[in-house]
């Protein structure tokens, strides 16, 4: 069916903007001139050829988002016409991020984060500053965020400049003169050298055992050269000699299970994806890191990109897949930057392509960009993303490995999963299995921020206590005492100091009610607010929740409605009777989600009524209720 589009037409500009990603429309069908001489009356090319095209949808988004710092309403109806989606679907798709503007107005939009980590560090005084200062200016936007995955250097923003060269940069300890320095174009502050060593303390002390951090903060990670020698792409080598079959043993000897949170056997996964009938297969790397207090693998791709690319290149040769897709939050656009170049100098090396290193093997790897959504953080959720859709879980089964991407077989793993496979490869999956303990086998990656003296990204063998963990961190700034530790993010659940000898293991933290989750080790003070965090950590889970399944988007909803009550003092019925509330809320969403934000958005909140008691809301000051 033809798309006719009535309403603005586009400028020049906003035509160029999008043919720049999807060349120019070779008919009338895709938004070009009809020939009649070619096609007649009736338009043969584009139809099934441009709707096939619809995976280009996001890039293409960005591409206008990036030029004009809005979405123009005739640049969306050219893209509807190319692509040949209506213009409802296009304006839904583009209405689910938050990067993406709607409104035209600024060419510099400016994201403070005011989640858990940065609120209590400052981040909130930022956000005041920042809205004083640029209060009616029609050149900066000024916008509250969502956790920016800079926790170790609270408080954060990140700036984006749109125009004929746009650029993003994020800003670490940012105050509002610093902010205010990354709006001239081409300054990117902290994103030298020298911060790689701070947000991998480690690095720092010459007695540490380090593996998956050993190049952060020592090798250039612009150079490739640096990376081979040392040990780089050997892992990829021997996987090339051992071929698919062994090289799948090698990763299920190692043990190795998920990092993402999920912690499900990745040699499982891989083996699945590998007997697939279907020929057509996929690696998906999950970058899209925005559970609030998770950084690690932010660190390891801008600090160490190559160990991603080789990692995600012996995924592919080992379950017979000829393309990766890595997806990146769009917050973290030197990431994006390093891996880019991280791949086009594999390409150019042999390394990934066609024929890697005379192999006969064929695996290549392309970025996409998120655009500012938790959810899609959720496997199912990124495959919609990458297709063009808008990023919300679909049903299982079927799973990823029958029926995933595209609706191929697919692996899917995150980044700090695949920075293990040149390890395993190049040492063997009994070494690695070695460590650890009988269930979290090898390293782990934490990401220990707040009220510590040396916030930033640690890898130990499994094993290692909280208190050890916090302690390696330089202990709790000021020699304060511990109110609490959030294990696992905002999806995880909160510690109190009785616990901090809890074995920092799948197994460890599951049997004191808690998570490991995705690493984050967030520690507060006896100075912070509790009631205040979890108030935002509700109001977090009701702005991500995508609102396709009743029980998470009403849920989540009236679940931070039951928050304020507490807060305000203003409760109906009984306190108890709201815990009750509560904790039957929070039932329903685990057992009728289709997600695992619906299943885990009540987690922290329940864990720190069940810890402190439901004075800790506000303060020891909970009222008596009033009907």
């Amino acid at each position: 069916m033809d798309i006719v589009v009535r309403g603005p037409e586009p400028t020049e500009a906003e035509r160029l903007s999008v043919d720049a990603v999807l060349g120019p429309p070779e008919s009338a069908w895709s938004g070009g001139q009809r020939d009649l001489q070619r096609e007649g009356r009736i338009a043969l090319l584009g139809g099934s050829d441009a709707r096939s095209l619809r995976h280009r949808l996001l890039p293409v988004l960005h591409a206008v988002q990036d030029r004009f710092g809005w979405l123009p309403p005739g640049a969306l109806a050219y893209v509807s016409k190319r692509l040949t989606i209506p213009p409802a679907e296009v304006h839904g798709v583009a209405t689910f991020y938050h990067l993406f503007s709607m409104n035209g107005g600024a060419p510099v939009h400016v994201h403070v984060c005011d989640d858990i980590a940065c609120r209590h560090l400052g981040g909130l005084g930022l956000l005041a500053d920042l809205k004083k200062r640029h209060s009616g200016s029609k050149t900066v936007e000024i916008h509250p965020s969502p956790c920016l995955g800079l926790c170790e250097r609270a408080p954060t923003a990140l700036v984006l400049r749109s125009g004929a060269n746009p650029q993003g940069c994020a800003v670490g300890h940012a105050t509002a003169d610093l902010v205010a320095s990354a709006f001239v174009p081409d300054s990117f502050p902290d994103e030298g050298m020298d911060w790689l060593s701070h947000a991998a303390p480690q690095r720092n002390h010459a007695e540490a055992d380090l593996a998956l951090l050993s190049r952060v903060g020592r090798c250039n990670p612009l150079s490739l050269e640096e990376y081979k020698a040392t040990g780089g792409f050997a892992g990829l080598r021997n996987a090339i000699e051992l071929g698919s079959e062994k090289t799948i043993a090698e990763v299920t000897l190692a043990g190795i299970v998920g990092r993402g949170g999920a912690a499900f056997p990745t040699g499982r996964k891989w083996d699945a994806v590998a007997k697939s009938a279907d020929a057509e297969r996929y690696v998906v790397c999950n970058a899209d890191e925005s559970e609030p207090g998770t950084f690690k693998d932010r660190v390891v791709m801008e600090g160490d990109p190559f160990a991603l690319v080789e990692g995600m290149a012996i995924a592919g040769l080992a379950v017979g897949s000829r393309k990766g897709f890595l997806y990146i939050r769009g917050e973290y656009p030197l990431a994006i930057r390093r891996m880019q170049h991280a791949i086009d100098c594999a390409r150019q090396a042999n390394l990934l392509g066609n024929n890697i290193l005379n192999s006969g093997v064929s695996f290549d790897i392309e970025i996409r960009r998120g655009a500012g959504a938790y959810i899609c953080g959720e496997e199912t959720a990124l495959f919609n993303s990458i297709e063009g859709q808008r990023g919300e879980p679909r049903n299982k089964p079927p799973y990823p490995v029958q029926h995933g991407l595209f609706n191929k077989p697919t692996v899917i793993n995150n980044v700090e999963t695949l920075v293990n496979m040149p390890l395993i490869l190049r040492e063997g999956g009994a070494a690695f299995a070695a460590l650890g303990t009988g269930a979290s086998k090898g390293r782990k990656l934490f990401c220990v921020s707040g009220h510590v003296a040396q916030p930033g990204v640690y890898e130990f063998i499994f094993g290692i206590t909280l208190r050890q963990l916090i302690e390696k961190a330089g202990g709790v700034s000021g020699g304060r005492p511990i109110q609490a530790v959030l294990l696992g993010g905002a999806a995880g659940a909160f510690v109190g100091p009785e616990q901090l000898d809890v074995p920092l293991t799948f197994e460890g933290t599951r049997a004191i009610g808690a998570t490991l989750g995705s690493g984050v080790v967030m520690v507060f003070d006896d100075t912070v607010d509790l009631g205040d965090t979890l108030l935002r950590i509700a109001a977090f889970f009701r702005d991500e929740s995508c609102g396709q399944c009743v029980p998470c988007r009403v849920g989540t909803t009236r679940q931070e409605e039951l928050v304020h009550r507490l807060r305000s003092g203003a409760t109906i019925g009984t306190i108890s009777g709201e815990m009750a509330l509560l904790d039957d809320i929070g039932q329903v969403m685990r057992d009728a989600s289709i997600c695992g934000l619906g299943h885990t958005a009540s987690s922290a909140l329940q864990s720190a009524f069940k810890l402190f008691g439901p004075e800790i809301i506000s303060g020891g000051k909970v009222e008596k209720a009033h009907v």
